[in-house]
């Protein structure tokens, strides 16, 4: 049998040999990682759930939707606005560069050719430039090639759940339900930018509900009269058009690069 000191000795030895082995610390940062993910996890549960009681109190219920295997959590969603474009410190022309300005003036001329008489009667019934008015459809969905690859209920959803804008999320939401149960769409075939905006013209959901023009959100023609109602009306608080297009994206990168792509356009037609 060992002895009590021999037993001790073991202990040290050993003690001693673990000592020397290097100290990964990529073990403990997974387990701290592990603890902040199950955080963030209960986190967002909660915040859910304290969405859908809001809307229960509302009369709405979105406990189904938030269940639907299509649902998904944009966690970075956050960070994606955070990084906007226009957010950064850029020059004009690097704008202009991270918005592919070059490709959609070579585009701009055969869109308005296109779609002529539609952007001649907004002109005419809104009082706004045809120019303007395809300017902002081209920067928005690149003329209606790209409406976004997320969902706008996801979006808004995980706006709320990660705590960033969550008051704006939440109404946003509302318009978004009031919207597709109104129209009889399963808000799942719906597509977005991150931002939840949709459409060829980019609308949120209370823009979608208020400017809107039609009742297809995928009709060209209805797009093209939506901007210009909402320029419309924007222009009549505001007294200027280009004003009015700051109001649609409230950045002045935003507002100096569609006025440059009209004026780019009008120059060419």
């Amino acid at each position: 049998m060992m002895s009590a000191l021999s037993k001790l000795a073991l202990a040290l030895s050993v003690v001693f040999m673990f000592s020397l082995l290097p100290f990964n610390s990529s073990v403990v940062q997974a387990a701290d990682s592990d603890i902040t993910t199950s955080d963030d996890e209960e986190k967002f549960k909660e915040r859910l759930s304290e969405l859908a009681d809001f809307f229960v109190s509302e009369g709405l219920d979105i406990n189904e939707r938030l269940q639907d295997s299509r649902f998904e959590l944009y966690e970075d969603i956050g960070d994606r606005f955070r990084n906007s474009a226009e957010r950064r410190t850029v020059s004009l022309d690097e704008y202009k560069g991270m918005l592919g300005f070059a490709d959609k003036k070579s585009k701009i001329s055969g869109f308005i050719e296109k779609n002529k008489a539609q952007l001649e009667k907004a002109e005419d019934e809104y009082g706004i430039p045809r120019y303007v008015i395809a300017a902002i459809i081209g920067i928005e969905s690149d003329y209606g090639r790209n409406i976004g690859s997320h969902n706008p209920f996801n979006a808004y959803a995980s706006m709320y759940a990660v705590d960033y804008r969550a008051d704006f999320a939440k109404a946003q939401l509302k318009e978004l339900i009031l919207f597709v149960e109104r129209n009889n769409i399963d808000v799942y075939d719906l597509k977005s930018s991150y931002a939840g905006a949709m459409t060829f013209a980019q609308f949120i959901p209370y823009s979608l509900n208020k400017w809107f023009v039609g009742d297809d959100i995928f009709d060209m023609d209805n797009n093209i009269m939506s901007v210009g109602n909402y320029l419309a009306y924007f222009k009549n608080i505001t007294g200027s058009v280009d004003r009015a297009v700051f109001r649609y994206n409230p950045s002045e990168l935003y507002t100096s690069a569609v006025m440059a792509l009209a004026a780019e356009a009008e120059a060419m037609l």
